[in-house]
């Protein structure tokens, strides 16, 4: 069985200023900071932000996983990541896929767009509503607030 969820916001920011925080490691390392409480480790193992990146991410409660960045496109300002180790892969997902996209409405404005995608392992039993976007929501309105002040502080 597959599944997918995701959340939408519009933030008042070009769509290249967002991606300059999306497109790399800053948008994590920017969540870990903001989000304390939350997302407890977070470790750069390989890489620079570039497709084969990956980071370890703790969160509350010892949560852990490992995720691997598999696409980095620029262009369409698409990002996409796959859990490699831990995490729900240890629960019974055999794929647990994160998509962030950066759509341009205007030179002022855009959507980030946060979409997962899921696969349960055959003969596995896995309670779906575990999978969640309130961590990547909360991640973009970070986001949003620091787009926002260092707009206001222009």
């Amino acid at each position: 069985m597959s599944g997918q969820v995701s959340y939408e916001t519009e933030v008042k920011a070009g769509a290249a200023k967002v991606w300059e925080l999306y497109g790399t490691t800053k948008m994590a390392l920017l969540a870990k900071e903001a989000l304390p409480d939350t997302i407890i480790g977070l470790d750069i193992l390989e890489g620079q932000g570039a497709v084969g990146t990956i980071i370890k991410i703790t969160l509350a409660g010892g949560f852990s996983y490992k995720e691997k960045f598999t696409k980095v496109d620029h262009k369409n300002r698409v990002k996409e990541t796959e859990a490699i180790e831990g995490g729900f892969l240890n629960m019974g997902l055999s794929l647990y896929r994160l998509r962030l996209e950066v759509i341009g409405k205007d030179e002022k404005s855009c959507m980030i767009k946060s979409t997962i995608e899921y696969e349960i392992a055959n003969g596995a039993s896995f309670d779906v509503s575990l999978v969640s976007v309130k961590l990547f929501a909360d991640i973009a309105e970070v986001v949003k607030k620091q787009l926002t002040t260092l707009a206001g502080a222009n």
